[in-house]
């Protein structure tokens, strides 16, 4: 850790001066919306999920296939290798089991459904991208896990294996023991902590995944910044694109996407199949919880965007995708139907 440039004094920094957390004069106004404010923030009902198993059983024709699990948690299955990004399956994103946002949905399956892992990704240390239950689970698994420099720290202490963890910094490669897959880590724009006192004592990084016949980007949690242009040179191009796009709001614009920029870091990366992430599994912000969805599917559409956004759990390849079926309308709609029929038994009464 002491020998990466990003460490000093102690701290991890982002290339930009950008700090952590909420933007100056800012979070006194934020805090009060996001515990008061905002329409919609949790769907009016279920979300439709699908069972991946009886797809994940059949081989991949293309060599590549992604299954959305909810919020950044994806299996990737790429020319006969299976990584997990960011597993999260505890039903809260929190320090408390009692408290903090709750699912918006079950996982479509459980851990112990989930075919022989390869590797599992683990981009920074945040409470909905280290999930503290489903590490606990996997600890028990024979897998190896790749992440970015000082989180292993958290890993070792739940019970994963040292010799298991492969920390890295930014620009470094490991290479899978079974197979030929390469893991880079490559910047992002973020910041870390799980407390008060940790803040930016680990670092924060996406993740590219090389084999022989493909590439995948994976972002983690991330600003826009120009480093995805030197990822793109580096690293690139790619196949499938996997950028997050829920929690946004102007206070943190600098360390979160959001759909408008995360076209614009799409652009930068060299374009290829995007799946959106982080979004429609947490209430983390002010938006409504479908609004990343209905923004990036119109300035996807203006933009002519190679779009993929399945229903959790649907397994899809991206070489295969066609159109976006705005699934999660449905939702809505049902609520609304719902709605109309109650009032009209209570208009009869």
């Amino acid at each position: 850790m002491r020998s990466s440039p990003r460490f000093l004094d102690g701290f991890f920094q982002n290339t930009a001066a950008v700090g952590p957390g909420l933007k100056p004069g800012t979070a006194f106004s934020t805090m009060g919306e996001y515990l008061f404010g905002g329409r919609d923030r949790t769907p009016p009902g279920p979300l439709p999920v699908e069972n991946p198993l009886a797809t994940w059983a059949r081989p991949v024709d293309t060599g590549l296939r992604a299954t959305w699990l909810g919020h950044s948690t994806v299996l990737i299955e790429i020319d006969g290798l299976r990584v997990l990004t960011d597993p999260v399956w505890g039903k809260r994103v929190s320090p408390w089991s009692f408290a903090g946002p709750k699912r918006f949905h079950p996982v479509p399956v459980t851990l112990s459904q989930l075919p022989p892992l390869d590797a599992v990704i683990v981009s920074h240390d945040h409470y909905d991208h280290l999930d503290h239950p489903t590490i606990l689970e996997l600890a028990r698994m024979n897998v190896p896990f790749y992440t970015s420099l000082g989180v292993g720290v958290h890993l070792e202490a739940w019970g994963v294996p040292p010799e298991r963890i492969t920390e890295l910094d930014w620009w470094e490669s490991a290479t899978l023991p079974r197979g030929e897959l390469r893991i880079t880590a490559a910047p992002s724009q973020h910041f870390s902590g799980r407390g008060l006192g940790d803040r930016n004592r680990t670092l924060w990084s996406s993740f590219v995944l090389e084999s022989p016949r493909h590439k995948v980007f994976f972002s983690g949690d991330t600003g826009l910044t120009p480093e995805y242009g030197d990822i793109r040179q580096r690293l690139g191009p790619f196949d499938l694109v996997m950028l997050e796009v829920g929690a946004y709001h102007p206070a943190w614009g600098d360390i979160h996407l959001g759909p408008e920029n995360a076209l614009k870091a799409l652009e930068l990366l060299g374009g290829g199949v995007f799946l959106p992430v982080h979004w429609g599994t947490f209430n983390l912000a002010i938006h409504a919880w479908d609004d990343p969805a209905e923004t990036l599917l119109r300035l996807g559409e203006e933009q002519r965007v190679r779009l993929m956004m399945p229903r959790l759990g649907a397994p899809l390849e991206p070489s295969r995708v066609e159109a976006v079926e705005p699934w999660w309308r449905s939702v809505r709609a049902t609520s609304e139907d719902e709605g109309s029929v109650a009032s009209a038994v209570d208009s009869a009464g």
